[in-house]
C-alpha cells in the first residue's frame, strides 16, 4: 500500500482529545500536514500507512490540546510582584494605575508582552486573549513569535498612552481588526475594561460594532463586591443587569471574573449564552469573591479559564490554575465530583476556544483543526504511577514536565527548549524594566 504524506508525525503514550466519547487513546498518533492535523490513529497504523518528514517520539507522554488562557494582560508581567497583598481596587487605584501611566508605551508592551509569550508557551498555552494598552503592538509580538491570539480593541472612558477616549480606542482598534481580519493565527475581539470604567454610549457603539463585525466582547464583569455597589449608586442596577439592558448579555459576551452572582443572574447567562471566564487564582489572590462554578456547570453556562494578568496571580501557568479551579470549585460545590479533571481540561482548552469564537479552529485534538499540541511528559516522580493521564494532568502535573510545543503544525518549543525565541534577551529586557520601576519607588 503506498504510504500517504504528513509533515510530521507524533506519536504518543495518551493523546487526549478532550472532545468525543474517548478520554484517552493508548499509543496513539497525530498526523500532521499543512498546519493541520489530517489523522489520529493508532501508532503501529500511523507508522504503516504515513511517510512524514519529522517523527515525534513521546513514549512517557500525553499529547493534549494547546492551552487557551482566555483572560491575559501580558504586558503585565514587567509588574510582576509589585503591587502584591493588597485589595483589588487599592491595588488599581494606588498602585497599578499610577504605575501604567508612568511606564506603559510601545516599548513596555514589546517586551513586556515576549516575556508574557516565553512563559506561557513554556507552560503548554498555545492562544492567549489578552486585554491591554497599545494592542496593535501586542499583536504584533505575538504574530512574530507564532502563538496564536486574541487581542481586545481596549476601550476606557479616559484618556491613556494609547488614546484620548472612547472614540479614539475604538478608531484605532478598527484599524488592528481590518490588519489581521484574515490572520491564520490573530483575531481580534472588542475589550471594553469594566462597566465601572465605560460609559452607555461606549457600550453601545461596543455592541453595534461587535455585532457588524461578528466578534466577541471581552469584559471584566462582577469582579468584586465593590463594583456592585458602585454600580447600584450610579445607576440603581447591577452590572449584569445594566449591560443586558444595553443588549450586551448573549453569546458574544466573555465575562471576566463573575465572583458576584445571584441565581437569577446565572440563570440569565445560561438563558442568553454568556461565556465565563473563571480566573480563580486571581480571584483568591485578590480576595475578590468565589466564582460558582458548579452552579454555572449545571445551568449549562461554558467556563473557560483564565489566568490574569502576572501582576495579580503571579504567573501565567495553566497548570496551577486548572487544579485550583477544580479544587476550589468542589469546596465550594459542596462535592468531589464538581468540575472534574476531563471537565477542567475543556475548561483550558475547548471551552476556551468557544467563548473565543474559534473552536472550528482549535481547542480539541480533531482531523481539520490546526495543530495546536501539548507534549506533557507523565514519567514524573510526581506523576508516577499513572492510572489516568487526564487526572494526572490536572491533579499532579506541573507547567515544567511540558517538553514540546506545537502552534499551527510548526514547533514553538522543543525537549523543553524555545525554538525561536530569544530567552537571554527577553530576560535582559525584564531586568532592564525592573532597573527603572524599581529605582522609581
Amino acid at each position: 500500500m503506498e504510504k500517504r504524506s504528513a509533515d510530521s508525525l507524533i506519536h504518543a503514550r495518551w493523546v487526549i482529545p478532550v472532545s468525543g466519547n474517548e478520554r484517552y487513546l493508548d499509543h496513539h498518533s497525530v498526523a500532521v500536514k499543512g498546519g493541520n492535523i489530517i489523522d489520529i490513529l493508532p501508532t503501529d497504523q500511523a507508522r504503516e500507512r504515513y511517510e512524514a518528514e519529522k517523527h515525534a517520539s513521546l513514549d512517557n507522554h500525553a499529547l493534549i490540546p494547546g492551552l487557551i488562557n482566555t483572560h491575559t494582560h501580558a504586558a503585565m508581567s514587567l509588574f510582576r510582584g509589585l503591587a502584591d497583598d493588597l485589595p483589588l481596587m487599592s491595588w488599581l487605584n494606588e498602585h497599578i494605575w499610577p504605575a501604567e501611566q508612568h511606564w506603559v508605551g510601545e516599548q513596555f508592551i514589546t517586551d513586556g508582552t515576549r516575556l508574557a509569550i516565553a512563559e506561557m508557551i513554556r507552560g503548554g498555552t498555545t492562544c492567549f486573549n489578552d486585554m491591554y494598552f497599545f494592542p496593535n503592538i501586542a499583536a504584533d509580538v505575538a504574530r512574530q513569535e507564532g502563538i496564536r491570539a486574541t487581542i481586545g480593541i481596549i476601550v476606557f472612558d479616559f484618556p491613556s498612552a494609547w488614546g484620548d477616549g472612547p472614540d479614539d480606542y475604538i478608531n484605532k482598534g478598527l484599524a488592528l481588526h481590518d490588519k489581521y481580519r484574515n490572520d491564520e493565527l490573530i483575531s481580534t475581539a472588542f475589550a471594553p475594561h469594566a462597566p465601572y470604567t465605560t460609559s452607555d454610549a461606549a457600550l453601545e457603539r461596543v455592541r453595534t460594532l461587535a455585532n457588524e463585525l461578528d466578534i466577541q466582547i471581552h469584559m471584566h464583569v462582577h469582579e468584586s463586591r465593590d463594583e456592585i455597589v458602585g454600580s447600584l449608586e450610579q445607576y440603581d442596577v447591577r452590572p449584569l443587569e445594566r449591560l443586558n439592558r444595553l443588549g450586551m448579555a448573549g453569546p458574544q459576551l466573555m465575562a471576566v471574573h463573575m465572583t458576584q452572582l445571584t441565581d437569577e443572574e446565572i440563570q440569565l447567562c445560561a438563558e442568553s449564552g454568556v461565556h465565563v471566564i473563571h480566573c480563580a487564582e486571581s480571584n483568591l489572590k485578590l480576595a475578590s469573591g468565589f466564582t460558582p462554578v458548579e452552579k454555572l456547570r449545571e445551568a449549562g453556562i461554558n467556563i473557560a479559564l483564565g489566568t490574569d494578568g502576572a501582576a495579580s496571580n503571579n504567573d501565567l501557568d495553566m497548570f496551577g490554575e486548572m487544579r485550583t479551579a477544580s479544587l476550589i470549585a468542589k469546596a465550594i460545590g459542596g462535592s468531589a465530583q464538581a468540575l472534574p479533571a476531563l471537565e477542567t481540561l475543556r475548561a483550558a482548552t475547548l471551552n476556551g476556544a468557544r467563548a473565543l469564537g474559534i473552536d472550528r479552529k482549535t481547542g480539541s485534538i480533531e482531523r481539520g483543526k490546526a495543530a495546536d499540541l501539548v507534549a506533557v511528559d507523565l514519567d514524573h516522580m510526581a506523576t508516577t504511577p499513572v492510572y489516568d493521564p487526564v487526572s494526572q494532568l490536572v491533579y499532579s502535573a506541573g507547567r515544567d514536565q511540558v517538553t514540546d510545543v506545537w502552534v499551527n503544525g510548526r514547533q514553538l518549543l522543543r525537549e523543553g527548549s524555545h525554538t525561536s525565541l530569544d530567552i537571554a534577551a527577553v530576560r535582559h529586557q525584564a531586568g532592564y524594566w525592573q532597573a527603572r520601576i524599581a529605582a522609581a519607588n
